[in-house]
């Protein structure tokens, strides 16, 4: 049985209900257990770069538009943490790097998840660390054969 409960919004219009496919995507992770996270509620919210752009500006004043904001787990509060994405930052760098947007997508989700097992990105020998654990995160659901699963309408 799982230790999480999703709570996920699609907040953009475009995005074709992510909920099953995120649903699988951290189904995958916990089960693995190479990188667990706390037990509780897992909010989930796809936004938009303006969405993501005020949520940075509000509580980490930096007004710019990013790929994910990660809030930490609050036991207190029986939560396992939240995390924000920009579909629309995961769309034009797919894009960029000639990717499907639905891997990119995917790799944001994998990126908040590590944040909330303890992985961080502020320095070069962190970011790295993040980087290795972010493919090795990929590479169980690749092997789960979950992901892919993400589209627009």
């Amino acid at each position: 049985m799982s230790r999480l409960d999703l709570e996920i919004s699609n907040l953009y219009k475009q995005l074709n209900d992510p909920i099953a496919a995120t649903q699988q995507l951290f189904r995958a992770l916990e089960a693995s257990a190479a990188f667990p996270i706390a037990q509780g509620e897992l909010s989930v919210a796809f936004v938009s770069d303006k969405t993501i752009g005020q949520i940075h500006a509000d509580f980490m004043d930096d007004p710019s538009a990013t790929d994910v904001i990660t809030f930490p787990a609050n036991a207190a509060m029986d939560s396992a943490g939240e995390i924000i994405v920009s579909v629309d930052h995961a769309l034009s760098r797919a894009h960029e790097l000639g990717e499907p947007f639905s891997r990119e997508l995917s790799l944001y989700l994998v990126h908040g998840w590590l944040h909330l097992a303890g992985f961080d990105d502020r320095n070069e020998t962190d970011r790295s660390a993040m980087r290795g654990a972010e493919q090795e995160a990929l590479a169980i659901l690749d092997h789960a054969s979950v992901g892919g699963d993400f589209a627009l309408t």
